[in-house]
């Protein structure tokens, strides 16, 4: 009996649609993760975790690492997401050829009482040579948290003194000054492992999803599935989402470290979120019966050399053929990798 569970929160649209569906692979069962006192060595409770919720609570994370080292499969590589950071996205895809906005660091305003402002900080170019930067980003700007989501503590800045206000306001947070991109069209992809991709029209603005059907030419699907394949590979993500800003026929990335990328049935409506449910059970239920190697060992480490070993050879990636899953219904376009088939 092959055995998956979910560790999920306040969502009920994917734990419900998921555990329904279930029945449709005989000798698989799955069911709400239980979680208690976790022992330095024990058995396997699980042949896969889907992991919904360890960027909210801590504990999740740290079990899912022992879980793994237990042999279980673990959706998203909970190794991997405790070493990531939005900042480091953007320069791994300018890595692979993904094209990014312009995008600086910026150290963090102010620090914890520990920290001593005048020996602590030696390391740190004070002042900042705001000019520079300002030069190499230009107006209008987006300030935003390196490691973040949810569109919190992210400011629009059309001159320097709006970026100063707000900058100021950051407190401990460690920001990020990048490129506004004035886009044409905007682009969310499911993705769902390393395989499947669901390009859905959306709004940033309204912070919603469009059921516009086949809304990007040829090339340009071609380019925003390949770009978003080559993110998930080189950051070894399962379950993703990638956004895509669109600007003179160029799709440039904006936000693609979402390992909990939404599925709720009423964002993702008709027919994503069914895509979406069945593709990340189909997904789950080929790595629990044939589990694809992964660098886990006693070292956490082996896991993030790996991909960035693998990142720096993706220069000359090939992307696999993609098709149509279901005929001429939106939302059906995939990639499928043969070798994990």
């Amino acid at each position: 009996m092959v055995k998956i569970g979910l560790i999920v929160g306040m969502e009920e649209d994917f734990p419900r649609a998921f555990l329904e569906r279930v029945h449709k692979y005989p000798g698989v069962e799955a069911e709400i993760a239980r979680v208690g006192g976790v022992r330095e060595q024990g058995e396997r409770d699980y042949d896969v975790l889907i992991d919904r919720l360890s960027h909210d609570v801590p504990y999740y994370r740290y079990y899912l690492k022992s879980a793994a080292l237990r042999g279980t499969y673990c959706i998203n590589d909970p190794f991997w997401w405790s070493a990531d950071d939005k900042f480091f996205g953007y320069s791994l895809a300018a890595r692979v050829g993904v094209a990014v906005p312009r995008t600086v660091m910026l150290p963090s305003r102010d620090y914890i009482p520990a920290v001593d402002k005048e020996r602590s900080l030696r390391n740190l170019e004070f002042p900042l040579d705001w000019q520079s930067i300002v030069s190499y980003i230009g107006f209008p700007a987006v300030l935003k948290p390196a490691d973040g989501g949810g569109w919190r503590h992210v400011s629009m800045v059309r001159n320097m003194e709006e970026l100063l206000f707000e900058y100021n306001k950051s407190g401990t947070l460690t920001m990020t000054l990048q490129e506004y991109i004035d886009f044409e069209q905007y682009v969310r992809c499911v993705c769902i492992g390393r395989e499947t991709i669901l390009p859905i029209e959306y709004e940033p603005p309204h912070r919603r999803y469009v059921r516009s059907g086949k809304f990007l030419s040829p090339a340009l699907e071609r380019r925003v599935i390949e770009d978003a394949y080559k993110l998930n590979v080189a950051l070894g993500y399962d379950m993703n989402s990638v956004e895509f800003a669109i600007k003179d026929g160029v799709p440039y990335a904006i936000d693609f470290t979402n390992p909990a990328p939404d599925m709720y049935q009423w964002s993702l409506g008709d027919p994503y979120f069914d895509i979406a449910i069945d593709e990340m059970l189909r997904f789950s239920v080929k790595v629990a019966l044939n589990p694809p190697k992964r660098n886990v060992s006693l070292h956490a480490m082996d896991s993030h050399h790996a991909y960035l070993w693998q990142a720096r050879e993706m220069s000359n990636l090939v992307v696999p053929a993609y098709d149509w899953v279901g005929g001429d219904e939106p939302g059906r376009r995939t990639v499928r990798r043969s070798s994990l088939e």
